[in-house]
């Protein structure tokens, strides 16, 4: 099975030529490149986050499989939806499911299914792949999407993907797809995106969960980032780093509806 692109031409270029132009203004092929267990990195078109994502994985060594961890904004399929084989295409070309990794954590998982109709028309986790396409060569990805859960679903998740890699032979990146506040003027977004990044910063799953209900933080990939987080304690994290915050009023000068964008490495 071939995911086709479902929103190339809109929250990016639609040509292969064109695409990597515009991938290529937002990467640093000049950045100092670490070896990170986890990430933060947003969403939204490329003309909004694309600098905090080129940013985020301008960043990182490639591992051969990447774990990507998206919110579901469609509510199709199941609140807890893993794809275990296939590829996923963009106009940069395949990407092939890692099926032997993500077949581990689907049997480590009682959260999890495999489903396909969550990821068809999902856009978190396809709007990663040109970057990764663009900085790496040959790696293969499991892509997770999840609805709102609680927090025992989270660490059964965040859980299973740590024992898998545990178990596994390969280099792995957990990666959690997420814009953070939405439709807020600018000052109200970055106090409350604060709070949210803070807690990632912490490696703080549980914090994170209850400050953006507190708060009423409107961050669509809370559910993803606990589990990255989790998974990421699991296997021996030990710090965080902000890599860069903006908002779209940074972009287009807007200030009065933002949405923040935060990107983060966790090692």
């Amino acid at each position: 099975m071939v995911r086709r692109a479902v929103v190339a031409g809109q929250f990016y270029n639609g040509t292969e030529k064109s695409l990597r132009e515009q991938v290529r203004k937002y990467v640093d092929e000049r950045a100092k490149k670490e070896e990170v267990i986890g990430a933060l990195a947003p969403h939204a078109g490329f003309m909004f986050s694309g600098e905090v994502a080129g940013a985020v994985y301008s960043r990182i060594v490639f591992p051969e499989t990447f774990v990507i961890l998206g919110p579901n904004h469609t509510g199709a399929g199941l609140p807890s939806a893993i794809m275990t084989k296939g590829k996923w295409q963009t106009p940069l070309g395949e990407v092939e499911i890692d099926s032997d990794l993500a077949g581990e954590i689907l049997a480590n998982s009682k959260s999890l299914g495999e489903d396909e109709r969550a990821h068809s028309y999902e856009h978190s986790i396809e709007v990663q792949l040109p970057f990764l396409q663009y900085l790496g060569k040959d790696f293969k990805f499991v892509p997770i999407c999840v609805s709102h859960l609680d927090l025992g679903a989270c660490r059964d998740i965040g859980k299973a993907i740590a024992k898998a890699i545990k178990e596994g032979k390969k280099r792995v990146i957990i990666v959690a797809s997420s814009d953070l506040t939405h439709y807020e003027p600018q000052e109200e977004a970055k106090r409350k995106d604060k709070v949210a990044l803070e807690a990632v910063i912490k490696l703080d799953p549980e914090g994170l969960f209850a400050k953006v209900e507190d708060y009423r933080i409107s961050m669509c990939g809370v559910i993803p980032t606990t589990i990255m987080l989790i998974a990421s304690q699991e296997l021996g994290a030990k710090k965080a780093e902000l890599v860069k915050y903006m908002t779209s009023g940074d972009v287009i000068g807007d200030f009065s509806q933002v949405v923040g964008y935060g990107g983060v490495l966790i090692k």
